[in-house]
């Protein structure tokens, strides 16, 4: 279970002191784990972003193959202070992440390495701004989505989860968290097989997916409607990328307070550390290699979907 790290994370982040090293001190008792907190301001304020290395025992880091996961945290920001007071629904993403590395990082201690090396990646803002959105107001960022997806994406990530809450539409409407379709340089593929049986596992329910369409992973700022952001991460890079929703029955503002719900923040990031498991030792696959090649020979390439204005 990941409830009692959601637990120590939440109750952590809930305050309108949290900053990037409230995670660090999250993980000071983790000697093998490295966290690094970079500043970034931007027109609107000023965030932290935090990155979590946990190693693996035959991942890049040690000299291994295994491949790496990358498991980020998408939001706007943790509060919206002086507007709100207390966690915003729109945390849920970074809770969820930050917890999964707090998971990751005790099973290390209890002699439980995964093969591969995991990297999560999030930014702490308790006092982000607000926006008006369809149909409930949305959290803003301090930053642009391109200084998150700067600091939040990297190269070593073979394949990335993003994880976001995503209650403020009438296109989700279960309790929970939901899955999307598979998302590599411009195409929408089939939902993974393996994602959707390890959900299935973890939750004990029928796996829940949600739909995205082609304006969901084109680049924020284009002028075209996204459900939200949780499919950014996909514009910065060529790795395949799955959209972790955790959601509601309801319309929710990302704004709202009192609208996160521990336990689904919970499942969520145990989702994350079982995916993490199987894709670091090779059981997990994101996406179907030789259909995708397929695609890109009958189509060609659909990576100008990736840039904001294409040439």
């Amino acid at each position: 279970m990941s409830l009692a790290q959601t637990l120590q994370v939440f109750e952590a982040l809930d305050t309108a002191h949290a900053s990037g090293q409230t995670v660090v001190q999250l993980l000071a008792a983790y000697d093998r784990v490295k966290v690094t907190v970079t500043k970034i301001s931007g027109p609107k304020g000023a965030t932290d972003f935090v990155r979590i290395v946990i190693p693996g025992s035959a991942g890049k880091l040690a000299g291994g193959t295994a491949p790496t996961l990358g498991i980020i945290g998408r939001l706007g920001g943790i509060g919206a202070r002086p507007t709100r007071i207390g966690l915003v629904s729109d945390a849920d993403g970074a809770v969820a992440a930050v917890a999964s590395a707090l998971k990751l990082a005790h099973m290390q201690t209890q002699g439980d390495s995964l093969p591969g090396d995991v990297i999560v990646a999030t930014h702490i803002c308790p006092d982000a701004p607000t926006r008006p959105h369809e149909p409930v107001d949305f959290m803003d960022s301090p930053v642009e989505t391109e200084d998150m997806n700067e600091q939040e994406v990297s190269a070593e990530m073979d394949a990335v989860l993003s994880i976001d809450t995503t209650k403020g539409n009438r296109i989700i409407n279960h309790k929970g968290y939901a899955i999307s379709p598979t998302v590599k340089q411009g195409y929408i593929l089939r939902v993974s097989d393996d994602l959707l049986r390890i959900m299935e596992m973890t939750s004990g329910r029928p796996a829940v997916t949600f739909p995205i369409t082609t304006q969901d992973i084109t680049p924020y700022g284009n002028g075209v409607y996204h459900l939200n952001s949780i499919l950014q991460p996909s514009i910065a890079t060529a790795a395949p990328t799955v959209g972790v929703a955790i959601t509601t029955e309801s319309v929710v503002p990302g704004c709202g307070t009192g609208a996160s719900h521990e336990t689904d923040i919970a499942l969520a990031a145990k989702f994350a550390v079982e995916v993490a498991k199987e894709f670091t030792r090779g059981t997990c696959s994101f996406f179907d290699a030789d259909e995708y090649a397929l695609l890109q020979k009958l189509y060609g390439s659909l990576a100008h979907l990736q840039r904001r204005q294409p040439a």
